[in-house]
């Protein structure tokens, strides 16, 4: 047996990332050069490690005995350029009643966002897309793409779905009362259906335009699409080139879509099916729509939300900071009409 006399085999065999030899590596070192004589450099050299290491090491030993083989931290001692306590209890306060953003966390904190991200790193704090929107409790994870790409103008390329959300009962659902509220078996029975959330959002400036519609069918897409080009006509983008969308039924059969298409005189651009990331861009702005809009208040009827879309649709446009700009709105890309 290779170990020298004395050593007791060690339980725990963790290494930390970048270490060349872990416990039972340092072991063998010490071995073969205290018991079995050999050069220091033939040791080294036959391990894989430098001769500065091997020394290191044998050091360590002769000063601690097995127990200086064992890992140590490399916290340093002291980080005097740390952020003060008081500034990570703040940006976790704030990431907790917000839910927000590292960037809206600094700009709104005067921290810098890379600091943000780093102090909820370093406290273990899920991000955001993990989370349920009205709780804050880790409930998924989510898929990235690593191509990311921005049109080079406004009007070049607009994106285009639908979400669906529930509907809300009059008097508020269990949102507002708990899962555990009782309903009697024609409660039970009814069925409240669901609210379309029509969105286009401009691949560059990411302006976002918003119906909520009763249905997902090839007219009711038409007219929305239709509506949304003439509103984003009155902030100057008056010209739109492409349209993506999924491949749903409504968009790549519809009659009615593709003859508002062609009357826009754009080509209509479908995603590869069961990829929704690469029409990324609407699909985050759904999830901003369902966490600040849809989920963020409860609401006690239906038509409460519905009136709640344009408002919050115009701070979005004109007042929320965009992480993707730069911490700039959409309507700062789009030029003075």
């Amino acid at each position: 047996m290779w170990l020298v006399e004395g050593f007791t085999r060690p339980e725990v065999l963790v290494s930390h990332a970048n270490a060349r030899l872990n416990v039972h590596g340092r072991l063998l070192l010490v071995d073969r050069v205290r018991r079995q004589g050999w050069a220091v450099a033939h040791a080294a050299k036959a391990m894989g490690i430098s001769r500065q290491c091997a020394h290191r090491w044998l050091a360590r030993f002769d000063a601690e005995g097995q127990a200086g083989l064992a890992d140590r931290p490399s916290r340093p001692r002291c980080s005097p350029r740390r952020t003060p306590a008081g500034v990570e209890q703040a940006v976790l306060a704030c990431r907790e009643e917000q839910r927000r953003g590292q960037d809206w966390i600094g700009h709104e904190l005067g921290v810098p966002a890379r600091t943000v991200a780093r102090i909820l790193r370093r406290h273990r704090v899920p991000y955001l897309r993990e989370c349920d929107p009205m709780t804050g409790e880790v409930i998924r994870s989510s898929k990235a793409t690593a191509v990311r790409y921005e049109k080079d103008y406004p009007g070049q390329l607009v994106h285009m779905d639908v979400k669906k959300i529930g509907r809300i009962p009059d008097g508020g659902g269990w949102r507002a009362h708990g899962r555990s509220i009782g309903r009697s078996g024609a409660q039970k029975r009814a069925r409240i259906g669901y609210d379309y959330v029509h969105s286009v959002v401009d691949d560059h400036t990411r302006l976002a335009y918003s119906e909520v519609l009763p249905d997902e069918r090839g007219a009711t897409c038409a007219g929305f699409l239709a509506r949304a080009a003439a509103a984003f006509a009155t902030h100057g983008i008056e010209r739109i080139e492409a349209v993506m969308t999924d491949n749903h039924f409504s968009y790549k059969k519809s009659r009615d879509v593709a003859a508002v298409v062609a009357g826009l005189r754009a080509r209509h651009i479908f995603i590869k099916p069961h990829c929704p990331w690469q029409n990324g861009k609407v699909e985050r702005f759904n999830r901003t729509l369902q966490v600040e809009w849809a989920y963020r208040h409860v609401f006690t009827t239906n038509d409460e939300r519905a009136a709640a879309l344009e408002p919050w649709l115009q701070e979005y446009n004109t007042g929320r900071r965009h992480s993707a700009l730069g911490g700039l709105t959409p309507i700062s890309r789009l030029s003075p009409t």
